[in-house]
């Protein structure tokens, strides 16, 4: 047996403000089938998490809901632990970013990073909310993008170009929360100096991150690394900075720091040294982070380490996003599934097999198909591995006299080639190649299923009892077998076998011995198919939920005081905008509308079709301005797309007026 390791693994920290979805399970499934493995070895390893608590969203809910933030976070924390436990995934310890620990170790860490010179103080220009009276985080800004001119992207990236600029960067920016153009303010930040790591970067980044990941980050590299922002304004739900009564921690620096918070906890309680996990010259630690948080995981965090007493993690382990049937996640067709409302219906075993069978080493995104779950499951987990078991416990219990015994010359032989794999397998468990793992268990258990049915052991009871004994005790050591190999995935499944066969926890060496000469106990079913109509349930209940949702929303939008009056945030959620009409076409076939081309100012033009016809010509309205409803949703109609609304009054036909804004008004002027 190799000598004893000393692993720390963590899982990103998931969000205290949402629930956990099937999205988010990849990285935690993930990450408990690498932690089980190595403690089946015998391995000394940690699955450290937390809640990540801070951050203005979390602030603005508080304030909307009228509670404090600390309520929201206790609430978050009590949901997420309790998925994570029905889904069998086993943390070591599960905190929270707002704990004491986490506090002293981030006022440490800053310390030490200002006093290693890589702090600067440095006036920036800020988006401000006057309506709200708040600076605007990234994400509670969105506009058009300063790079392609596409509308509608938050303050700090472009979903459609990946630019990244300031804010204040963008085009008509909006504050998300209530609908008004915030203004310029100027407010000292605190600036980690990125860039003087760059050199440190350039090396570490390739020898600690796959090679799809270093080969994007090396992108980064043709440049200076741009100074990172890590403060933020009041008012904020985090940590104040030492030494500033109005400056917080911005949560990214908190979260990860987190997970050596979260170890020292762990070490509180187990009477243990945080330098034994995160100072040791012996110890490991591996980051299991989705793609999506890797430029921070990758550039941000070991930059920061660099300068502590903590040493870096040894791999930073990124895995690719789920789409289900291919696509995105979709509220609409009940594919943005949260993990409760798959647990109301199905057993966790199913979902986490599956996984295994598509995640791999690199960071490919992997697709839930829901009919090739289904299939599979039922096909491989129920129809090859289960059923071995089940025939050869309930055949050995019931025809025989329930006793293993020594196979014969070919049945053994097929054992000690199912034990020869362990090590194969092991290696694939050690390099996250988690459906190569379910490769082996498939062609193994194909391997014993072909030997029970060609010996045929039922035909045998009367005629070679000896024999029909070897060939059902082979098929259960080898289901046994298959039991440990799929326990860091399956680890309520082979608890079951465990019993059945009167076992202790199983570790990986148990793959060496026989479990000769014992009496099975009796059989208890495993695991039933999965039933189509369950999934089919999972997706309605999930399409139901978010039309609530949405019935919700759009009644708070249309609500109102016994005087008819709407709030200022209702009116601020219409996006009224000047524009002009450049192009006019008369759409022939219909008698009502005509098709507009319309200016919105800094190259951006939308389409809208309008039911304006009876009352303008198409050529009368070219050059024409006119205020429409630019937040629309795009409409699909029989004619085109329209994006947008033109505002007319009137009773309607030949008495309709589009509405024109006074000279002087530009395309793009926002109507307030």
């Amino acid at each position: 047996m190799a000598e004893a390791r000393r692993i720390v693994a963590t899982a990103a920290l998931p969000y205290a403000n949402g629930p956990i979805h099937i999205g988010h399970l990849v990285e935690y499934l993930q990450t408990d089938f690498w932690t089980r493995f190595q403690k089946m070895r015998g391995h000394e390893c940690l699955y450290i998490c937390a809640d990540d608590t801070h951050g203005t969203p979390i602030l603005v809910r508080a304030r909307k809901e009228k509670v404090t933030p600390e309520s929201i976070i206790e609430k978050s924390w009590e949901d997420h632990f309790r998925d994570f436990s029905d889904f069998e995934i086993k943390f070591d310890h599960f905190g929270s970013t707002n704990s004491p620990e986490n506090k002293k170790l981030v006022e440490e860490i800053f310390q030490n990073l200002k006093d290693k010179g890589h702090i600067e103080v440095k006036k920036i220009d800020q988006l401000y909310c006057e309506h709200d009276k708040m600076f605007l985080p990234d994400r509670f800004v969105k506009g058009t993008c300063p790079k392609c001119k596409s509308a509608d992207q938050y303050g700090d990236s472009c979903d459609k170009c990946s630019a990244t600029y300031n804010p204040s960067d963008l085009i008509e920016p909006q504050c998300t929360l209530c609908g008004s153009k915030p203004v310029i303010k100027s407010s000292d930040h605190l600036l980690f100096q990125l860039n003087n790591f760059k050199e440190f970067l350039q090396k570490w980044v390739p020898e600690h991150t796959q090679k799809e990941i270093s080969h994007k980050l090396n992108e980064w590299f043709n440049e200076d690394l741009r100074p990172w922002d890590i403060s933020r304004d009041e008012p904020y739900f985090g940590f104040k900075i030492p030494g500033y009564d109005d400056k917080y921690f911005y949560v990214w620096v908190d979260a990860p720091i987190g997970y050596i918070a979260s170890t020292q906890e762990w070490c509180l309680k187990n009477n243990r040294k945080l330098e034994d996990f995160w100072s040791h010259k012996n110890s490991e630690i591996y980051h299991f982070i989705g793609k999506d948080i890797t430029y921070f995981h990758s550039l941000f965090w070991p930059a920061m380490l660099s300068c502590t007493r903590f040493k870096l993690p040894k791999q930073i382990c990124v895995h690719g996003m789920l789409t289900v049937d291919g696509e995105k996640m979709s509220k609409s067709k009940g594919t943005s599934i949260f993990a409760r409302t798959y647990l109301n219906h199905l057993d966790p075993m199913y979902l986490r097999y599956y996984y295994a069978t598509k995640l791999t080493q690199h960071p490919d995104d992997i697709d839930l198909n829901l009919t090739d779950f289904t299939q599979r499951v039922n096909s491989d987990l129920i129809g090859k591995i289960t059923n071995l078991g089940s025939r050869g416990a309930q055949m050995l219990t019931k025809k025989l006299d329930g006793i293993i015994t020594e196979p014969l010359t070919d049945g053994l032989a097929l054992i000690r080639e199912a034990q020869a794999r362990a090590e194969a397998i092991a290696q694939l468990y050690e390099a996250r190649d988690f459906s190569k793992v379910i490769t082996e268990i498939r062609s193994i258990a194909d391997m014993a299923n072909k030997f029970f049915d060609e010996k045929a052991p039922w035909k045998l009871l009367e005629s070679d009892i000896e024999e029909a004994k070897s060939v059902v005790s082979t098929s259960l050591i080898i289901f046994r077998l298959l039991a440990i190999y799929l326990k860091p995935i399956l680890p309520k499944y082979v608890e079951n076998v465990e019993k059945l066969f009167g076992e202790k926890t199983y570790n990986w060496f148990d793959t060496i011995k026989l479990p000769l000469n014992i009496k099975l106990n009796e059989y208890t079913h495993l695991a039933t198919r999965v039933d189509p109509e369950k999934v089919q349930k999972i997706i309605d209940e999930t399409k139901k939920f978010y039309e609530s949702q949405e019935k919700v929303e759009k009644t708070n939008v249309k609500k109102s005081d016994d005087n008819g009056l709407i709030d200022f945030e209702q009116f601020a959620q219409v996006d009224l905008r000047v524009v002009k009409i450049i192009e006019a076409e008369e759409i022939k076939e219909a008698d009502k509308l005509l098709k507009l081309k319309v200016d919105l100012g800094n190259g951006i033009t939308k389409q809208i079709i309008a039911g304006i016809k009876s009352a303008y010509t198409a050529k009368s309205l070219i050059g024409r301005y006119t205020v429409i409803v630019a937040n629309l949703k795009p409409r699909t109609m029989k004619f085109g797309i329209s994006e947008g609304m033109v505002l007319a009054a009137g009773a309607g036909g030949k008495e309709l007026f589009i509405l024109s804004p006074d000279s002087g008004a530009k395309p793009g002027d926002k109507v307030k």
